[in-house]
């Protein structure tokens, strides 16, 4: 499980550098990214290494890299 949220990681990593700031539904389908758990699993895995940020307005969620 490790290898493939680690992966997701970097998935999303590299959506957002491509990409810049996506709320969490563009972000799920720009990294093909199947389940909300995997994308929450992986935003975790990111937020803990301190490479990402996450902000919360009227209910949308964004991310960005720091």
């Amino acid at each position: 499980m490790t290898a493939t949220v680690g992966t997701l990681a970097g998935a999303i990593w590299n959506a957002l550098n491509e990409n810049g700031t996506l709320n969490t539904k563009d972000l799920k389908k720009v990294a093909k990214i199947k389940t909300d758990k995997d994308l929450f699993l992986a935003l975790g895995w990111l937020l803990r290494e301190d490479k990402v940020e996450v902000a919360e307005a009227d209910k949308v969620m964004t991310v960005s890299l720091k």
